[in-house]
């Protein structure tokens, strides 16, 4: 089964910027329509349509960027009738439209072709040999390594970082947090947040302070003219930085901060700096009141509240797909979730959650 999947995401990819028809699929594929399009679903997590539409927006994203074509041409190269239609299916994607994504040049979450693989190793890569920050530690000469503070998103990454010096003989520590799942409160780090994180994680407060907040140590007390904020770009990610950014403007922190989202398939990473204000009341209506905000936002951070807003719906793509395999066991489920929803970031431990929470289990 894999390989007819596999055959049908070629055949889309092949056919990325006709008009589609479900019909031509399935009679190259030697069956139903609604076959096909139900084993697409059932195999990958999403519809045929939705496959579309976020990897046809994509690719004509980095059009935008890596080109100096009229907005008119990329949107007919890629599918669409006209602009407009093209500008209203970005901004429903990214959040802004074509033509501010591309003055702007702010980060936003990639959305690779799917291979649908058995046994694919899912763990980080050697990131030292991945990561290209020469332009960043450029920008970085007026400091001394002690004005600087890295904040690297979990452990895996903390440790290579700092055991590798990838940014010299700075500071680092990583936040070690999973902020999209579970309760919160809005003063972050404050002893009521510990209590409220810890209940959440199952976790005696003890314990959670020993993992999370005890690595920090170094942001709650030292000085640093700059932090430079190491997040991926999918949702789990996106909420942590949302995290950390709301506790820089509660501690009243004044320096620079450089977000680098790191594109965790490639290791590339785009570079922006981050102008504070405004990010506690987003965390606190994010986070705390599960609202979309109504504010102009960087396509990648309004990428992963969508996702994380979807998530805490009742119904949503992840839930839909544990239902559908329900013969499955948790362990069988929770690895192909890990494989096909890299966009939301989750862990074995988030996943074994919720695939226990959908089928009643807790």
């Amino acid at each position: 089964m894999n390989d007819l999947i596999q055959e049908m995401i070629d055949w889309i990819e092949a056919h990325l910027f006709e008009d589609f028809s479900l019909l031509r699929l399935s009679e190259k594929m030697g069956y139903s329509p609604y076959y096909c399009s139900f084993k697409f679903r059932h195999y990958t997590g999403v519809s045929i349509k939705s496959y579309r539409t976020l990897r046809k927006l994509y690719v004509a994203s980095l059009s935008l960027v890596d080109s100096q074509k009229r907005i008119l041409d990329i949107a007919i190269e890629h599918g669409y009738s006209s602009q407009e239609a093209f500008a209203r299916a970005f901004k429903d994607v990214f959040g802004v439209t074509p033509m501010t994504f591309r003055k702007q040049q702010k980060p936003w979450q990639s959305y690779i072709k799917l291979t649908i693989e058995q046994g694919e190793n899912m763990s980080m890569l050697d990131i030292s040999q991945k990561l290209v920050i020469t332009e960043l530690q450029n920008q970085l000469t007026a400091f001394a390594d002690q004005d600087i503070l890295n904040v690297l998103n979990g452990q895996v990454m903390f440790e290579q970082f700092r055991t590798q010096e990838l940014m010299g003989q700075s500071d680092y520590v990583p936040f070690n947090e999973a902020m999209c799942v579970h309760e919160a409160t809005a003063d972050i780090f404050s002893p009521l947040f510990n209590e409220v994180r810890a209940e959440g994680h199952h976790s005696s407060l003890a314990g959670y302070e020993k993992v999370v907040i005890q690595p920090l140590q170094p942001l709650f007390t030292n000085s640093y003219r700059c932090i430079v904020l190491w997040f991926g770009e999918d949702m789990f990610c996106q909420i942590n930085l949302l995290t950390i950014l709301s506790y820089l403007e509660q501690s009243g922190y004044d320096g620079i901060v450089y977000f680098n989202a790191v594109q965790e398939q490639t290791y590339d990473v785009q570079q922006t700096e981050i102008t504070l204000g405004g990010y506690t009341s987003l965390y606190r209506e994010v986070v705390l009141e599960k609202k979309m905000p109504n504010v102009p936002l960087m396509p990648v951070l309004y990428q992963g509240i969508s996702l994380y807003l979807d998530l805490h719906q009742d119904e949503n793509e992840l839930t839909r797909y544990i239902l559908s395999h329900p013969k499955e066991s948790k362990e069988e489920v929770m690895q192909s979730m890990l494989k096909l929803f890299q966009r939301y970031g989750l862990g074995d431990r988030q996943y074994l959650e919720l695939i226990e929470k959908v089928r009643g289990e807790v």
